[in-house]
């Protein structure tokens, strides 16, 4: 029998402190006797563990609560100069940058279109005077960057990115030189790993196992297990744009791992337009093509109720019986059913290996097809695989890459400013 470990007053203390500062988070403000009764320390403790947050700077009063019978109470919430954090999402076109304090207020945001090629002193350049145009009053913490692409664990440089949009990332151990290049710690993650982490609070939220497709000029995909982003040993998990497929060229075919083959060359932006293209649909590019299909196709657009629909996992009218309208409409429904057909084949090798309980369908092409989209690829999918997963499309508002990079990296400075994640059961140590 293993002997039983106790617990220092010292570790007392510091998990009741986690424990009011991230009750304090999620529900302040909140007054001593509330802090009391919803954390179950009594009441003398209470006002010591307020004592020593006011004195460490990580708790500041809220004023009186007032309206109230009895004696007046002050309120107490996290002081939000206590630390912050910062995002940044790069691409080929620009560079967005979002800032927020440790409560996750946002103070301000800015995008600005990303510098043509040089070297890695030109990237710390420009993240340098990304990170300047959203100031914070102290610097961040945590710095999060999203990319199209993944830092490989095992050898600490940029990988599963194209040469030609990321040639400056290409060095050695990227994310402490930029760190020590910028003096904040920096991190960088994949951008639809990041997604996928911004969809937690929304068309995922409640699942704990799920898949996010991203189907835009590129095809990804982000895994989240039991919880957690599952990012495979060598950071490449969901690189599902190299995913050989029946009807698509493979790597042997291309005569390169990383060229034109595979699900991208299937269902990529590129081949989905010229697709669309040769049932008849026009369009500037592969968005634009399938907007139109949707609409020539007779579908009635992505209204707003189907949208939620297909976010909240409800039936939504069935798109197989909209009536046809206007000349080319029979071929812009069969254009956008071989659409649908081409995103299910992928997912049906995913989610057969992964065994989700849903597929959130993001990127610009699946927010072009919207609801009529969403309700084929499941159709398609239901006859592919044995899966039962609900099919959703994205419900996270404005760029979910920064969304999620903010999520990280408030998660990453909460952390270390308040001594750790939340208790266990999110209780004190009474």
């Amino acid at each position: 029998m293993s002997e039983l470990v106790r617990g220092t007053p010292g570790l007392v203390r510091a998990v009741n402190d986690r424990a009011a500062l991230h009750l304090l988070l999620r529900q302040g403000p909140l007054t001593r006797p509330e802090i009391s009764r919803l954390t179950g320390l009594s009441k003398p403790t209470a006002s010591q563990v307020l004592a020593r947050l006011e004195g460490a700077g990580l708790v500041v009063g809220n004023g009186l609560r007032t309206g109230l019978p009895g004696r007046v109470p002050e309120t107490y919430r996290v002081n939000p100069a206590a630390a912050y954090a910062t995002a940044v999402d790069v691409t080929p076109e620009w560079i967005a940058v979002r800032a927020a304090d440790i409560t996750g207020a946002v103070l301000g945001e800015s995008e600005a279109p990303a510098p043509a090629g040089g070297g890695r002193e030109a990237l710390v350049t420009a993240l340098r005077a990304a990170l300047a145009r959203v100031p914070t009053p102290e610097p961040p913490r945590r710095v999060v960057v999203g990319v199209q692409g993944a830092v490989d664990p095992t050898t600490g440089r940029l990988a599963h990115a194209s040469e030609e949009d990321m040639a400056a990332w290409f060095f050695p151990d990227v994310e402490r030189t930029l760190g020590e290049e910028l003096g904040v710690p920096v991190r960088i993650e994949n951008d639809v790993n990041l997604a996928a982490v911004a969809e937690r609070a929304h068309a995922a939220a409640g699942c704990a196992d799920f898949v996010l497709l991203w189907a835009d000029e590129g095809l990804g995909a982000a895994l989240v297990l039991d919880g957690r982003l599952h990012r495979g040993h060598f950071g490449g998990a969901g690189e599902v744009g190299y995913l050989p497929l029946p009807g698509a060229p493979t790597a042997r075919e291309a005569g390169d791992p990383y060229g034109r083959h595979g699900y991208q060359e299937l269902a990529g932006g590129d081949a989905v337009r010229d697709l669309l293209r040769a049932h008849g649909v026009p369009g500037a590019d592969f968005a634009e093509t399938v907007a139109e299909a949707v609409r020539r196709g007779g579908y009635g657009g992505d209204t707003g109720a189907a949208r939620a629909a297909g976010a909240a996992g409800e039936d939504a009218p069935a798109v197989g019986e909209a009536p046809p309208v206007g000349e080319g409409a029979e071929a812009a429904r069969a254009g956008l059913g071989r659409v649908a057909a081409r995103l299910a084949a992928g997912l049906a090798s995913i989610v057969t290996v992964v065994d989700p309980g849903l597929v959130v369908l993001a990127g610009r092409l699946c927010a072009a097809g919207g609801e009529p989209l969403r309700a084929l690829v499941e159709r398609e999918l239901r006859v592919l695989a044995h899966s039962r997963a609900r099919i959703r499309l994205s419900a996270v508002p404005g760029n979910p890459v920064l969304a999620g990079a903010l999520d990280l990296a408030l998660t990453a400075v909460r952390e270390e400013v308040f001594g750790g994640p939340p208790p266990v059961g999110g209780g004190p140590v009474l």
